[in-house]
């Protein structure tokens, strides 16, 4: 068990983790603009259950494995910035008007939004193996080596918790200003200049 002091320095670290911008940020930010509040939720939910299955891969020993082959490291980040790479080009096509990423088509596919909208979260952040070195280096510091699955798991919804509730707290700002932005030409610009950063980091994150 994760003792009671620990806590609050804890949630204190993790916290400190999400507030540092990153792929998350941008991802959740976009969708809360292109899809609106439910959607900005959803996504950041998914981004929560990347970071439940990452720390539990850290207990579990994965991250470690992860984190030591150069190679599985490669291919995942690799995979991440690939994927960052498609979202960028999707934004810079919305902002262009075409494609499946506009702005009006995302407010309008219901379910299968939300579901992408999950699924964007999701790989956003597992994708992303400078997550699992991020949990690999702070496990150890606070709980014990030994101490059984139940303590990696108090981690894990700790973790869980404290991002997702940063990122609930995004998407609801994001989408609270998304009226104002509701012009075509400044959603075209913010189309254009999200998928500008999000291609930069997709770049930035394979030749780094």
């Amino acid at each position: 068990m994760i003792p009671p002091e620990n806590v609050l320095p804890l949630v204190g670290v993790i916290l400190l983790g999400a507030l540092t911008p990153g792929p998350d940020f941008v991802v959740l930010t976009r969708r809360a603009l292109a899809s609106g509040r439910r959607a900005g939720l959803i996504c950041a939910t998914g981004m929560g259950s990347g970071i439940f299955v990452w720390v539990v891969a850290v207990g579990g020993g994965l991250a470690a494995l992860l984190a030591a082959s150069a190679i599985a490291f490669t291919v995942v980040k690799l995979a991440g910035a690939a994927y960052l790479l498609f979202l960028g080009v999707r934004a810079w096509l919305s902002s262009l008007g075409r494609g499946a990423g506009t702005l009006t088509a995302d407010s309008a596919s219901g379910v299968q939004a939300g579901a992408r909208s999950f699924r964007e979260g999701a790989l956003c952040n597992l994708l992303n193996p400078k997550v699992a070195v991020f949990y690999l280096a702070l496990l150890p510091q606070f709980v014990a080596v030994g101490g059984g699955p139940l303590p990696t798991l108090e981690l894990a919804l700790l973790a869980t918790t404290t991002v997702t509730s940063w990122y609930l707290l995004v998407a609801l700002i994001v989408a609270s200003v998304r009226r104002v932005l509701q012009s075509p030409r400044v959603r075209r610009v913010l189309d254009a200049t999200v998928g500008t950063v999000l291609i930069g980091l997709g770049l930035r994150i394979a030749t780094t």
